[in-house]
């Protein structure tokens, strides 16, 4: 008999990684779908726009500056979050401009796909946010001006509308009576970038994504629940002043980041203990922001920096040696 000797890996699947960017397009499209409807084709030619010019932006890259030039879905992906993580008026050029720093800065500086040590999108969104604050926090209400681009009506997300509130001297029971029931937060019935607005859209996706076994739980549960958590004390100690944690979980960024920004491969923890403590300080920076920060919301820079730390935390949460316990 013969023998075939080999070296890793010695187990094999038909999931390569091209097939597990799709599978992340496919949780994408309910979110992306129910943005469509509710803020219209301004949401629809943002979201092609930023697309388009994030693939185009990497082919040019990999053409000029790269020999071994291979198309990967990847840019998609790297469109879609970026536009989910803007006002749906944001203008067009300036979304271009976050391709640019998404794609060239944050993904090809660094030799491309799996090499960058943080979110691409994310990237592209905090540089958007300090080089435009007007455009980026203006918010356009949902279901109006579906099909207009002029006379837009605008207002604050849910998040910034408690922030504007306090900011008034208003109290908090005045400010809550404004937000819409836990019932339409969850479905969609709220202001936000186009990725936010519907609860249900984005855990559809991440369900898809844990059923393909794409992502595990460790990073978006310890997330979301070390955010509950943090909130929930400080709500439990003066509900006079901090708003019920429920609020905090399905307002804002939190899932769309814990779910399919959080759980980036280059950008996230290798082992599971790795990814639970990055989920954990992920929620506790986010509510830190959140409850005392200038910004109302704190999903985006929480990712960032714990992305930064990635390489210790893998140094610490080491992989277990084939053959050792």
């Amino acid at each position: 008999m013969n023998l075939t000797v080999s070296s890793s890996p010695h187990i094999h699947d038909d999931l390569s990684y091209k097939k597990i960017m799709w599978y992340v397009i496919i949780a994408l499209l309910p979110a992306m779908l129910f943005s469509f409807y509710v803020f219209g084709i301004r949401a629809l030619i943002l979201t092609m726009v930023s697309i388009l010019s994030c693939v185009i932006f990497e082919v040019l890259i990999k053409r000029l500056f790269f020999k071994d030039f291979t198309f990967d879905a990847s840019p998609i992906i790297t469109g879609i979050l970026l536009a989910f993580n803007v006002p749906s008026i944001l203008p067009l050029w300036e979304i271009i401009i976050g391709s640019v720093v998404a794609i060239g800065i944050a993904k090809m500086t660094y030799g491309g796909l799996g090499k960058n040590p943080f979110n691409p999108a994310l990237v592209g969104r905090v540089f958007l946010l300090i080089s435009f604050p007007i455009d980026m926090t203006t918010w356009t209400l949902p279901f109006t001006n579906h099909f207009s681009f002029t006379d837009v009506i605008t207002g604050p997300t849910i998040l910034g509308g408690i922030r504007e509130g306090f900011l008034k001297g208003q109290s908090l029971s005045e400010i809550t009576s404004t937000i819409p029931s836990y019932i339409d937060i969850f479905i969609g019935g709220r202001g936000g970038s186009l990725g936010e607005i519907s609860a249900i859209a984005l855990i559809i996706g991440g369900l898809f994504l844990l059923y393909k076994k794409i992502i595990s739980w460790h990073i978006p549960v310890s997330f979301i629940f070390t955010l509950f958590i943090f909130t929930g004390i400080f709500w439990l100690i003066n509900p006079e002043v901090y708003i019920n944690p429920i609020i905090h979980v399905l307002s804002g960024g939190l899932l769309l980041g814990a779910i399919f920004m959080a759980t980036d491969y280059s950008t996230s923890p290798m082992t599971y203990k790795g990814m639970l403590v990055f989920g954990t300080g992920c929620g506790i920076i986010t509510a830190i922001i959140r409850l005392w920060g200038s910004y109302p919301e704190g999903v985006s820079f929480a990712i960032l920096i714990m992305n930064a730390i990635v390489p210790l935390i893998n140094n610490i949460f080491k992989p277990t040696k084939f053959g050792q316990s």
